[in-house]
């Protein structure tokens, strides 16, 4: 099925690895311009790079500085000549074991500086763009956690649910101006954020890792993690034009964890 994304511009937050770089992936595939935003554009995303001079940008930049995703947007405008597409990906997680009242501002000032205030910052750089280039499209990369609160990451659903909340907001001032703009909500998937060194699944089971990771999986009715490629697949669904009349939507992605209605 052709997405009709062919030759339109993109901006990519979070885009060295996980979702982000699948998600750079699936757009390059599409024939999308992609300004792939990094702290540090690694080896995936280089070689991505090389292998689509033409399409992939890689702009090392700190998305939590204020000025971080202003630049990646006129990066991507002053390379490509304009903007279409922006995807808001870029966060973190840090599991909180010893519950609420261990969680002191600076850890609260951490998360709402990594996983919502880039977004904002993205967002208010990037619509001027994607206001002369309507219809455009905006994706956030939200999260279940935004309306499946968990104390044990209780920052990071508070400031989930933040940015679902704002991204809604979003699509009714700007759906009537030609920008449709929908999140999209992951379970658990299949990339450093869980799996990784420092991972919520190693977080929590230390050396039994593995059993925790087991467990998890088993909560849905898949019986498994969800793989970043899903997700990609769904971000570029709504970014293209055959998401046709979406907007204000959250897709969520979790091999079926959220069992109500």
């Amino acid at each position: 099925m052709d997405l009709e994304l062919s030759g339109k511009v993109a901006v990519v937050t979070g885009a060295s690895r996980g979702i982000g770089l699948a998600v750079t992936r699936t757009l390059v595939a599409e024939g999308v311009h992609v300004a792939a935003g990094a702290r540090s554009t690694g080896a995936e995303l280089t070689e991505l790079a090389r292998r689509h001079p033409d399409r992939v940008h890689p702009v090392a930049v700190d998305l939590t500085e204020p000025n971080g995703p202003a630049r990646l947007v006129r990066e991507a405008v002053d390379t490509f000549g304009g903007l279409d597409v922006l995807v808001n990906n870029v966060g973190a997680v840090r599991p909180r074991l010893d519950g609420f009242l261990s969680v002191t501002d600076d850890d609260w000032a951490w998360s709402w500086g990594i996983n919502f205030l880039p977004a904002v910052r993205a967002l208010r750089a990037a619509l001027p763009h994607l206001l002369e280039r309507a219809p455009s499209t905006i994706v956030t990369v939200a999260s279940v956690n935004s309306f499946l609160p968990d104390p044990g990451v209780i920052d990071y659903s508070a400031v989930k649910g933040a940015l679902a909340n704002l991204s809604k907001s979003l699509s009714k001032e700007f759906g009537p101006r030609g920008i449709r703009i929908n999140t999209v909500s992951p379970g658990p998937v299949e990339t450093d954020l869980w799996l990784g060194e420092h991972g919520v699944a190693r977080t929590v089971g230390g050396t039994d890792a593995a059993s925790v990771v087991k467990q998890q999986a088993g909560a849905a009715p898949t019986g498994r993690f969800t793989r970043a490629e899903e997700v990609a697949d769904v971000v570029a669904l709504l970014a293209g034009a055959r998401g046709g009349n979406i907007t204000g939507a959250d897709v969520v992605i979790d091999g079926g964890l959220i069992s109500t209605l």
